[in-house]
C-alpha cells in the first residue's frame, strides 16, 4: 500500500460501496488523506503527474460509470477537523453536513438546522450549494481556504462563489476546497433542536432512506417540483432494471439492489422525456454523472 506524499494508496478497488447510490466500477487509485495540507499536496501531485482524480466527499450526489476509472479518486472524509473561534465556525472538507449542523448547535448557532441529515459533506456542500427546508450553504457562508492544482492556497470569499441554486463557482474552476468557514445567528438551543429532529423527521417520513439513492434526481424547476411533474407524468414505481422511481418520493431514483450506472443513467432521461411530453418541462439532473 505505498502511497503518494505520505498519503497511503489502493488500487483497482470498486468505487460503489463509497457511494449513497451504490454503483459504480473500480478506480485505479484510491487516497484517503487526513489532512488539508496531506489533500493540498496529494492534487498538487496528482496535477503535476497528468494523472485524472476526482476529489470526493459523501458521494452522495455522484454517479460513477460503471467502467473502470483509469486515474484517481481522492476521499475526503479523514479532513474533519472542526473549531469556533469569534462567532465563526471552521469546518474541513471531510465534515459532514450533518456533523457541521450538530456542533452549530452546540455552539448556539442557528441557521444550520436545514443541513442536519443532508448525506453530504463541507466540501460537496459548498461545490453544490447544498440545500433543504428552506435554507442552503450560502445563507451561512462567509469564506473558504481551497488548493488549486499547484498545491497554492486560494481564499474564496462569499462574494467570490457565485453561489446559486444548486451551483457554485467551485463546479468551473477546478478548484479544491480545504475547509470553509461559516457564521450563523445567536439563537435557543431548543429551538434549534426541534427544527434539527423537525426535519429529520420529515426526511424520514418523506424520503426513500431504506434504498441507496443519490438523493433529489432533478432540480427544482422554477415555481414547480420536480416530484409533481415527474408524479404527474404516471412514473412512479417506474424502472429501469435495477433502478427506479421511487414509489414514495418521485422525485427520488433509487436502487432497489443491482442497479448499474448504465440503468440509473437511462431512467433519468427516460423521466425528462416522459416529464417533457406530459408537461413542456425538462428536468435538469441534480445528479452529476462523472464523466471519463
Amino acid at each position: 500500500m505505498d502511497g503518494r506524499n505520505g498519503v497511503p494508496v489502493q488500487e483497482n478497488v470498486g468505487i460503489a460501496p463509497y457511494t449513497t447510490m451504490r454503483v459504480g466500477g473500480t478506480v485505479r487509485w484510491l487516497y484517503r488523506p487526513e489532512s488539508e495540507d496531506a489533500l493540498a499536496r496529494l492534487v498538487a501531485s496528482l496535477a503535476a503527474d497528468g494523472v485524472p482524480y476526482f476529489v470526493v466527499g459523501g458521494a452522495s450526489n455522484l454517479l460513477f460509470r460503471d467502467e473502470a476509472f483509469p486515474g484517481a479518486v481522492v476521499l475526503t472524509g479523514g479532513v474533519r477537523e472542526l473549531s469556533a473561534a469569534d462567532g465563526c465556525i471552521t469546518a474541513s472538507c471531510g465534515v459532514t453536513l450533518s456533523a457541521l449542523a450538530r456542533f452549530a448547535l452546540d455552539e448556539g448557532q442557528a441557521g444550520f438546522a436545514f443541513a442536519y441529515g443532508i448525506p453530504g459533506t463541507v466540501g460537496g456542500g459548498a461545490y453544490m450549494n447544498a440545500g433543504a427546508y428552506g435554507g442552503e450553504i450560502s445563507d451561512v457562508f462567509v469564506r473558504a481556504v481551497c488548493a488549486d492544482r499547484s498545491g497554492r492556497r486560494v481564499v474564496l470569499e462569499k462574494g467570490d462563489m457565485a453561489f446559486g441554486y444548486r451551483r457554485s463557482v467551485l463546479q468551473e474552476n477546478g478548484l479544491t476546497l480545504l475547509h470553509a468557514v461559516f457564521a450563523g445567528r445567536d439563537g435557543d438551543r431548543e429551538a434549534i433542536r426541534a427544527e434539527m429532529e423537525r426535519n429529520l423527521a420529515a426526511r424520514r417520513e418523506k424520503q426513500p432512506l431504506e434504498y441507496p439513492s443519490c438523493g433529489s434526481a432533478f432540480k427544482r424547476p422554477p415555481g414547480q417540483y420536480a416530484g409533481a411533474l415527474i408524479e404527474h407524468a404516471g412514473l412512479k414505481g417506474f424502472s429501469v432494471g435495477g433502478a427506479q422511481v421511487s414509489e414514495k418520493h418521485a422525485g427520488f431514483v433509487i436502487n432497489r439492489g443491482g442497479a448499474t450506472a448504465v440503468d440509473v443513467r437511462e431512467l433519468l432521461e427516460r423521466v425528462r422525456t416522459a416529464v417533457h411530453d406530459d408537461a413542456g418541462v425538462w428536468l435538469e439532473p441534480e445528479i452529476r454523472v462523472l464523466e471519463y
